[in-house]
């Protein structure tokens, strides 16, 4: 009870903090072929624009497109258009997920599939923030090269395997156990998807993922992943929340010449130390306000954007 009283006066503060980011000044798109997109609604509003303004700032290029979960209000779509330069919004009943499944993301997935073919689109959760310089990003772009955030330390070294590569690393032990999280479930039967000795896996983040413009992976390659998967752990279980993170994941594994993050610069906050050189923070699930960190470097990226 205690712990989830804290945790409420945490994201209390965070949002009084956040909400500071209305006073810095309009992004400023560039003449390029770069999206920074999201999928967000009327909830998030705040660390999102903490979370998009903090990244083009660093990044100094791009346009911001959006697909609403659809809860944005008129005065949201006000609010986004006066400080994103009046950025595209796509509407998430307008996308026809097909064999995908409806909801857990895929929406947002399945819409950057479609943008990608134009543009170097970059995948950004609204519970990020760019803190320093992102100089690995601006390469990746540069050279047309898909890029995605590890999902843990663990990952660092390990990188993009062989499926039963991965399966063998990951789970030594075998198949997960029923009940076992969506992604376990998938991953650790990996062994048995279609042509396997051929396909590649990385252990990714899907909150912060670069997808090469006129890349290789479409909505008919999605389609495909999603009805093996689907096959792998059933139906019921293939429509939980977390398939869309191992699909991206898959997709930009596949993809030649793609680029994982240094972990030490680019990382999910499990609560540990941050390093002094980091650049970007994604404040996952229930570590978000376990502890003040996620409002200082809000409070960090606001100042950063007020002397810019």
């Amino acid at each position: 009870m205690i712990d989830r009283i804290l945790r409420k006066v945490r994201e209390a503060l965070h949002l009084r903090t956040a909400r500071a980011v209305l006073a810095t000044r309009p992004i400023v798109p560039t003449a390029d072929r770069v999206l920074l997109f999201s999928m967000i609604g009327t909830r998030v509003l705040l660390p999102y624009l903490v979370a998009v303004k903090s990244l083009h700032a660093r990044l100094g290029i791009g346009r911001i497109a959006i697909l609403d979960d659809g809860t944005l209000t008129d005065a949201d779509r006000r609010l986004l258009a006066h400080h994103l330069a009046d950025p595209m919004i796509r509407s998430i009943r307008d996308v026809d997920t097909g064999a995908c499944p409806q909801g857990g993301t895929w929406e947002r997935l399945l819409t950057l599939l479609d943008l990608r073919a134009d543009d170097y689109v970059i995948q950004l959760d609204s519970d990020t923030v760019t803190v320093g310089d992102v100089a690995e990003i601006r390469a990746a772009i540069a050279a047309n090269r898909s890029f995605t955030l590890l999902g843990g330390p663990e990952s660092e070294g390990i990188g993009i395997l062989p499926l039963r590569d991965f399966v063998a690393w990951r789970y030594p032990e075998g198949v997960a156990a029923d009940g076992a999280h969506i992604q376990a479930a998938i991953e650790s039967r990996f062994g048995a998807y279609p042509a396997a000795a051929d396909r590649l896996y990385v252990r990714g983040c899907s909150g912060f993922t670069g997808f090469a413009r006129g890349g290789p992976s479409g909505r008919p390659e999605a389609a495909r992943f999603s009805l093996a998967a689907e096959a792998l752990v059933g139906t019921a279980r293939w429509r939980e929340w977390g398939t869309e993170q191992v699909a991206s994941s898959f997709l930009l594994a596949n993809e030649p010449g793609t680029h994982t993050l240094p972990y030490a610069r680019y990382n999910n906050y499990w609560r540990q130390p941050i390093a002094a050189d980091a650049a970007f923070l994604h404040f996952v699930g229930t570590n978000r306000y376990a502890t003040g960190e996620y409002r200082a470097r809000t409070r960090q990226a606001v100042a950063h954007l007020s002397r810019g």
